[in-house]
């Protein structure tokens, strides 16, 4: 075993038999410098490639020294497309003694978690409606056409003014859930058009960086809530998260802000506070005020009560399956709910499988929890006001963490 291991990424395929390496050696190649990783037994060496890496090279990265066959999978519709960029990188295998699985993964759960893929595709659930996705985009474009002929035919007093911002921030929210769609992949079968219409829908209609977007969610797709690999649980010492942070940060008498006041400053975290309108600073400073602070409050209550509550932690290798459960929890259904969220009260099932579209996020649910059940994981299901009012309960929690472990001497 580790026989070959000084071979260099790019090398040409070899005659069987091929090098066998142990776990314990493909582990110690996780460092930024050297990066190998296992997709279906198969050995890579992703080191000088992850630059390269379409999606970013921290989001590859974060698999180095692991399995990364239900990741490459989840984030990838044409597997035979990408394949190819592989075989330049293939260096070896696992020895034949070796398990699939590093870190002692569950291999039942992950062997039925591939079965149910497999009965989702037979299904066709990965399979589009694409009327329904150009409903969506009618409907983004009539809200933003209904805010300007509001303007236009009503004037700009306030009352037409709060009108405007109030509809723009609709559209506007509307449009944040459709360019996550396209930026999953999970509208047309041909990557190269999801990320052409990705690009508009974010760059025109909501004037931010497709590239950016990438690179950031499929980090936090492939290691959510794990601290310095999600990077929307890095929160620059404002908030402290989950267990473990709070206490650490108290146990170093680290107070950047009094965090146990945070579930109340939480409300005023995405802005600057409650926007104060005066007649000299204009309509367009008065409409863009007003969305802003109702579009940004919209968005983080609703993508922060899938996740904020769930278990925040250090990188603990888990197996696919398992670590999505582990930090995403679902929002009852109902027609309101699916609209409000994007369909983001079905984040379980949108972790599992990123590329399958919204609309049939549904129809896989009842599996999934048939799955949760088989194998004791909790499967967590709650009302929509409840799930707002857990982040203010879970901040709070959180906050008392810190402070006791502040004032333990």
């Amino acid at each position: 075993m580790g026989k070959g291991g000084n071979q260099g990424e790019g090398a040409a395929e070899r005659e069987v038999p091929m090098p066998t390496f142990s776990w314990e050696e493909i582990q110690k190649h996780n460092l930024r410098t050297d990066r190998w990783l296992v997709i279906d037994r198969k050995v890579y060496n992703i080191t000088k490639w992850s630059t390269q890496h379409p999606g970013g090279q921290r989001v590859i990265g974060h698999y180095a020294g692991e399995d990364a066959t239900d990741a490459f999978r989840a984030f990838h519709p044409d597997l035979k497309f990408v394949g190819k960029f592989l075989k330049p990188l293939l260096i070896g295998e696992l020895a034949p003694e070796e398990p699939s699985q590093d870190h002692g993964k569950n291999s039942k759960i992950i062997e039925d978690f591939r079965a149910l893929k497999k009965t989702a595709e037979d299904m066709n659930l990965f399979k589009t409606n694409h009327v329904f996705f150009l409903l969506l985009l009618a409907h983004i474009i009539a809200l933003e056409s209904i805010a300007w002929f509001t303007v236009f035919y009503f004037g700009n007093g306030w009352i037409p003014t709060l009108i405007t911002a109030f509809v723009l921030a609709t559209s506007q929210a509307q449009a944040g859930w459709l360019q996550h769609d396209y930026g999953h992949l999970s509208v047309y079968r041909k990557p190269k058009w999801n990320h052409l219409v990705h690009k508009f829908v974010i760059g025109h209609l909501k004037g931010a960086s497709a590239n950016w977007w990438n690179h950031r969610h499929f980090q936090h797709h492939a290691k959510p809530n794990i601290f310095h690999k999600d990077p929307d649980v890095n929160m620059l010492h404002v908030f402290v998260l989950g267990e473990w942070q709070p206490i650490e940060y108290g146990k170093k008498k680290l107070k950047y802000l009094p965090y146990n006041h945070q579930h109340e400053y939480f409300f005023l975290s995405e802005c600057s506070g409650p926007p104060i309108l005066a007649p000299w600073q204009g309509l367009s400073w008065a409409v863009g005020r007003v969305h802003l602070f109702l579009e940004s409050h919209w968005f983080v209550w609703v993508t922060q009560m899938n996740h904020i509550v769930m278990e925040i932690d250090q990188e603990a290798y888990r197996d696919w399956f398992s670590s999505q459960l582990t930090a995403t929890c679902n929002v009852e259904q109902s027609f309101f709910n699916d609209w409000f969220s994007g369909h983001l009260n079905f984040q379980i099932e949108h972790h599992l499988f990123p590329t399958m579209p919204r609309h049939n996020l549904h129809k896989i649910a009842p599996l999934v929890k048939s799955l949760c059940a088989k194998h004791g994981i909790e499967y967590q299901e709650k009302p929509l006001l409840r799930a707002l009012l857990d982040i203010i309960r879970s901040l709070r929690k959180s906050g008392k963490l810190w402070l006791d472990a502040y004032l333990h001497k």
